[in-house]
């Protein structure tokens, strides 16, 4: 067999996929207790007040490895209310929360808190309340798979601390109204840590103000909306590099944050992947989300994490694993953190899931943009090939999608799974100048939104003028693959679908041998394939664009 030179080595991308599904992993569960519930779910002592603004402001006691300060919720009032929930894990203290001139009463239960307000708040009222906290938030030992604070130090003995919470959410270090569906409007991000270190956090830098008590804040001001796991702490002894890229918004700022002795090795990898990658990802997925905030790259103790305008970049740098995006045509090297993390600028940050358990949205279309990145850099076959290559590393074990309103998300197929389900879909839009447009679409019409996936679906199947619902359900809710069965009735052959998914009618592509593909539209009822001179013998179907079984 003829090897085709395109080709990903099957164990260099099954690694790679590995090093981003670090970056977002659960510990798998069946059963689910009221804290899951508490925390997952949308509940009326939730949806009653839209987050529009937090003051965190939080100071680092590095050696204690404790941290206190205090948060400030600015919110509408979305109905009438006397009592709300916000999220604080249960290891950590409240000293009080204060609202107008009064200290209001709270409960706890779990890792929730419930907030009594002396009189109703009247639907459409903007109000803010303050808490104020302290306690040692939990380490984690191996993150971004362990939620927490990375309590380390660099090569030469400094600080080095960074946090990584998007499995268990943000609530683990601080306080907030911890659900996806609610994003913050804008944030002010303060944080002071002991002298001689920075600490670089999501948007843009307005103050740096030296204290009494041997502390320097860092004030951040992020102007667009962020949800709550992507609020970064990163503390250490960092060098500043600077760039710009002026891409289809005007100029966009590009801050490197670095450790010193890293600097000349990160400016040359940044300087080959970072403009190029962007570049790519404007075109196929509309202009970068943040021009208000920029584009930051920050070094951390751990690999990867997509932070909103503040990417945490270790791994490489440090001589951890490698993440290096090789076995490309010509035998280039990309990094595939940068190619990975900075797709989740516009899906999984601009336009991000409402529930754990639609994650794929986030990742099925940051794994897919690394086959674009391929695609645009040398032809649509290195793609395709990609994308194929990344069956070899499915389990099919469980379905993308995870149980609702618990805060938990599917399988780890929703990466390269998701992936291949996105190339299915533009293998049945047949128009490739209609897919670029539907992902640039998609980026515009949920700009700065929380979605669900049948708003995506919708979307897709609108545009397409085909309703793609049987697909992405089949794909997105069983773990089984559609399995295309032929049988001979007399002298024609009839084809149908066997698949878990209701309605399931996927359209495929079919030839005989030495003919051209054709798009077929079977169901789950055996129908007439419609091709002359077909048979078992000498069908053919397009197995490398779809992620189907046959039955001959």
């Amino acid at each position: 067999m003829k090897k085709n030179r395109f080709a990903l080595p099957v164990i260099l991308l099954l690694s790679l996929i590995s090093i981003a599904s670090q970056a977002q992993l659960f510990v798998e569960k069946t059963t689910f207790s009221h804290a899951d519930t508490l925390r997952g779910s949308l509940s009326s002592l939730r949806d009653c007040y839209d987050i529009n603004y937090y003051h965190l402001d939080v100071q680092f006691n590095l050696e204690k490895r404790f941290v206190s300060g205090s948060n400030q919720f600015s919110f509408t009032a979305m109905q009438d209310f006397s009592k709300l929930q916000f999220d604080l894990f249960a290891n950590l203290n409240i000293q009080k929360i204060t609202y107008h001139n009064d200290t209001l009463r709270y409960t706890r239960e779990a890792n929730a808190v419930f907030v009594f307000f002396p009189e109703t708040v009247k639907k459409n009222r903007k109000e803010s309340f303050t808490v104020f906290y302290s306690g040692y938030p939990a380490v984690a030992k191996k993150a971004p798979m362990e939620s927490g604070v990375v309590f380390a130090t660099d090569s030469l003995g400094n600080p080095f601390v960074s946090t990584a919470c998007e499995s268990k959410g943000a609530s683990i270090w601080w306080p907030n109204k911890d659900h996806l569906s609610d994003e913050v409007d804008s944030m002010l991000i303060s944080v002071s840590v002991p002298n001689g270190l920075k600490d670089v956090s999501n948007g843009r830098l307005r103050k740096v103000t030296k204290l009494r008590n041997g502390y320097t804040k860092f004030d951040w001001f992020v102007s667009n909306p962020i949800n709550n796991y992507n609020v970064a702490v990163n503390i250490g002894k960092y060098v500043h590099v600077t760039d710009c890229y002026n891409g289809k918004k005007g100029k966009l700022t590009l801050d490197y944050w670095l450790l010193p002795y890293n600097r000349k090795k990160a400016e040359l990898q940044f300087k080959k992947n970072v403009k190029s990658t962007i570049a790519i990802y404007e075109h196929w997925y509309g202009p970068y989300p943040f021009y208000k905030d920029g584009y930051k790259l920050v070094e951390t103790p751990y690999p990867t994490m997509e932070h909103q305008s503040a990417i945490s970049y270790g791994g490489y740098l440090k001589g951890g694993p490698s993440t290096d995006f090789r076995g490309t045509p010509g035998g280039e090297i990309w990094d595939f953190v940068i190619i990975h993390e900075s797709a989740h600028e516009w899906f999984g940050n601009s336009l991000t899931a409402k529930d754990m358990a639609e994650l794929w949205i986030h990742e099925a279309f940051a794994t897919y943009a690394s086959t674009l990145f391929v695609e645009s850099k040398y032809n649509k076959q290195a793609g395709q090939n990609l994308i194929y290559d990344m069956r070899a590393g499915l389990a099919n074990d469980r379905p993308v999608n995870g149980p609702y309103n618990v805060n938990q998300m599917g399988s780890g197929d929703m990466y390269a799974k998701g992936a291949i389900l996105l190339n299915m879909i533009r293998t049945i839009v047949n128009d490739d100048d209609q897919w670029l447009s539907m992902l640039n679409g998609v980026n515009e019409v949920f700009y700065h939104q929380t979605v669900t996936g049948s708003q995506i679906i919708k979307y897709f199947s609108e545009v397409a003028k085909r309703d793609l619902s049987p697909v992405f359900d089949q794909y997105l809710n069983y773990s089984s693959i559609p399995v295309l069965e032929f049988t001979n009735k007399g002298d024609q052959l009839n084809c149908r679908w066997i698949a878990s998914a209701k309605g399931f009618n996927m359209p495929v592509r079919v030839k005989i041998l030495g003919g051209a593909y054709k798009l077929v539209y079977p169901d789950a009822s055996f129908k007439l394939l419609g091709i002359e001179n077909a048979t078992k013998e000498n069908i053919i179907v397009d197995t490398a664009n779809y992620y189907i079984g046959i039955l001959k």
